[in-house]
């Protein structure tokens, strides 16, 4: 695809991902920052259980599907395309973090960033989806 309309496209398409990215890090950060404030997460410091790691999985695949909304709403074209590729942002993001943290079991236990990996592509899905349902639904005359 080629075209005088085609770098302004691409520029959307950017945007489109990254609003996407920046409305799940505002709201993981936040939520984090929240629950510590209110003492439901323990401080920075100090390791938390794993009920309260599945709660933090829980709202970030949440805010995984909002972003991934977003993402398909801003997009020039193609939504759904645009919510996998930020899933798939996503998913290479949350195995680096795997590793990463992996010999590290002051950081938390294995399974939160491979539930996280796992559930990159269908919240990513689930949120492209969304957004198709809304535009293809057509009201009862």
């Amino acid at each position: 695809m080629s075209g005088p309309h085609q770098p302004r496209r691409l520029g959307r398409s950017i945007a489109a991902l990254l609003a996407g990215f920046v409305v799940v890090v505002v709201l993981s950060i936040g939520t984090d920052v929240l629950l510590r404030a209110v003492g439901l997460f323990p401080q920075s410091e100090q390791t938390m259980s794993n009920p309260l790691f599945l709660l933090a999985t829980a709202y970030r695949t949440i805010y995984g599907v909002a972003g991934s909304y977003i993402t398909a709403r801003m997009a020039p074209y193609r939504p759904m395309l645009h919510a996998l590729v930020g899933g798939a942002i996503g998913l290479a993001l949350s195995i680096v973090g795997a590793v990463v943290t992996w010999n590290k079991p002051d950081l938390g236990p294995h399974w939160y960033p491979l539930a996280l990996a796992v559930l990159a592509m269908p919240q990513s899905w689930l949120g492209g989806k969304l957004l198709e349902m809304q535009l293809y639904t057509r009201p009862e005359p």
